[in-house]
């Protein structure tokens, strides 16, 4: 009996890793937890987390009146039907970013199977088969709990990925000690890091061996790892995008890489509901800012409120940029954009000379971007000329107001977050194509309180501008269709739809030459409504 027993644990091993990498991935996209996000998830999404087929394992008490042979049988077939349906739900689900198997998640993995096989293998080894529905009754229970297992094998290792980072951390210090030569660029804000520090990348590339940190590696890890498997020891320059969900998270990358010099993009209500409030979101930007040696060099924005309003605890030197502020040090005038790109002078206040700058890039924040480069770029000796050319070569950022193709009509992928004046500034650049217009979208979030306000303002903005909506998620973007009801916009003009898959083939009823379609945010996969 003890060996037909062992044979089903195999079955039920084998369940357990299909279940569990759903669980891990969701723990990785909530940043390991970090701040409790993901048992805040948890919370969120109890019908995916406990409205589960493993739930039927109560049915095992049942057990007590029957066969032992029987037992075995019924729980072979019932986790082999679950192998079955969980492989067939998985395959069909969308997943925008997949599980990555670093060697954090290998550890958590080795760990979650030890918290498992230690009492399985206790019950193999002191098997009993008159208490054997009591083994089934216990690893049902398991296995239904498996999110909150994958948690406790998260708390289990945070000594050891204490040390890991530790170690990694001290490794990157001693590598930027000795790249003596190096000038280290910070760049924070609430939007606009990572198409900033591409810009400036490319900017000052064409003069000096610039290294910016790859894809969005904007938290200390990432630091760590770009540093210590990126960073060339020939670099001149090292731009690092640094993130935070909370006050004293900028500090700690600060702390990190030492920046002499810092872009603060600009400050809005990305993470307000992390942050827990407007004036934490600014003090904690401004920690790139105050972290700056005194002969370091600060970018702000003077079009920016929250920055002009601010009051600096540093004396380093801060270059102004702006639009719409005339006392600034460097600004843009003479805007035009059109669906290949924009055109823009700029003055430099020491000069009374002004530059005409031309970009393939769209959209009012990118203006902004370029300047605080520009700011930065005349720091390092670049000229004017130089200056010009390398706006000229830079390159459109992946998923941020990239223009493209698809089938017959044109792409405006804006997919990779969203706030308020990021969708807004999208809508202007829609707004500028000339023809059909259409948004998808699941609408933004991590806005807290003011979720609901300010995605019910994006649906009136929606409104004046698309031909055509489509909303991914009905729960979600409730506020978006308010907004759009609000503004009497044709409800047969409406499409709702469970995922951005669904959003896509809507599409195939627009293939015209002339229709330009806005994907703004692609939500990751665990704010999925299926």
């Amino acid at each position: 009996m003890k060996l037909y027993f062992i044979f089903s644990i195999i079955i039920i091993l084998i369940y357990l890793w299909i279940k569990s990498k759903k669980s891990i991935h969701m723990l990785q996209q909530n940043w390991y937890d970090d701040d409790h996000r993901y048992l805040k998830w948890i919370v969120k999404n109890k019908n995916k987390v406990f409205v589960d087929i493993d739930s039927f394992f109560v049915f095992f008490i049942f057990f007590l009146f029957i066969n032992s042979k029987i037992q075995i049988i019924l729980v072979s077939i019932f986790y082999i039907v679950n192998i079955y349906f969980t492989k067939r739900v998985y395959k069909k689900e969308q997943t925008k970013l997949s599980l990555v198997y670093t060697k954090r998640v290998n550890r958590l993995i080795v760990t979650l199977f030890i918290l498992y096989l230690i009492p399985i293998l206790s019950m193999v080894y002191f098997f009993s088969e008159t208490i054997m529905p009591y083994y089934y009754l216990f690893i049902g229970a398991l296995l239904y709990l498996n999110y909150f297992m994958v948690m406790l094998a998260n708390i289990v290792n945070i000594p050891i990925e204490k040390q890991v980072f530790y170690h990694y951390r001290r490794k990157a210090i001693k590598k930027l000690k000795e790249m003596k030569q190096l000038k280290v660029i910070g760049i924070t804000g609430s939007y606009g890091k990572t198409s900033s520090k591409n810009i400036l990348n490319d900017i000052l590339d064409v003069k000096l061996n610039a290294f910016a940190t790859p894809k969005n590696f904007n938290t200390p890890y990432g630091l760590i790892r770009s540093i210590n498997n990126y960073l060339d020891k020939f670099s001149d320059v090292f731009i690092a995008e640094m993130g935070a969900f909370k006050k004293g998270e900028i500090k700690e990358n600060c702390d990190l890489v030492h920046p002499k010099y810092g872009i603060l993009t600009k400050i809005g209500t990305a993470h307000l509901e992390s942050f827990g409030s407007r004036e934490n979101i600014q003090t904690g930007k401004f920690e790139l800012i105050e972290s700056l040696p005194e002969e370091g060099v600060g970018v702000l924005n003077g079009d920016d409120e929250y920055q002009v309003s601010y009051s600096i605890k540093n004396n380093c030197k801060i270059i102004w940029i702006g639009i719409e502020n005339e006392n600034v040090d460097i600004k843009a005038s003479n805007i035009k954009m059109n669906k290949d790109g924009m055109q823009f002078d700029v003055s430099f206040k020491k000069e009374k000379k002004k530059y005409h700058f031309e970009t393939r890039l769209l959209g009012k924040a990118n203006i902004y971007n370029i300047l605080a480069s520009l700011a930065l770029a005349e720091e390092f000796g670049i000229t004017k000329e130089q200056m010009q050319l390398g706006v000229t070569k830079v390159k459109p950022v992946e998923h941020r107001l990239e223009i493209k193709p698809y089938g017959n009509v044109t792409l405006i992928d804006d997919a990779y977050n969203s706030n308020p004046v990021g969708s807004s500034m999208a809508l202007e650049v829609l707004e500028i194509m000339p023809g059909k217009k259409i948004i998808i979208t699941p609408g933004m979030i991590e806005l807290g309180e003011r979720q609901y306000e300010l995605n019910m303002k994006f649906g009136k903005q929606i409104a004046q501008v698309c031909d055509e909506v489509i909303l991914v998620g009905e729960k979600q973007t409730k506020p978006i269709y308010d907004g759009l009801e609000n503004e009497k916009f044709k409800k047969e003009n409406i499409h709702i739809v469970n995922d951005v898959k669904l959003a896509f083939q809507l599409l195939n009823k627009f293939q015209n030459e002339n229709t330009y379609v806005l994907i703004e945010n692609d939500l990751p996969d665990l704010f999925n409504e299926k």
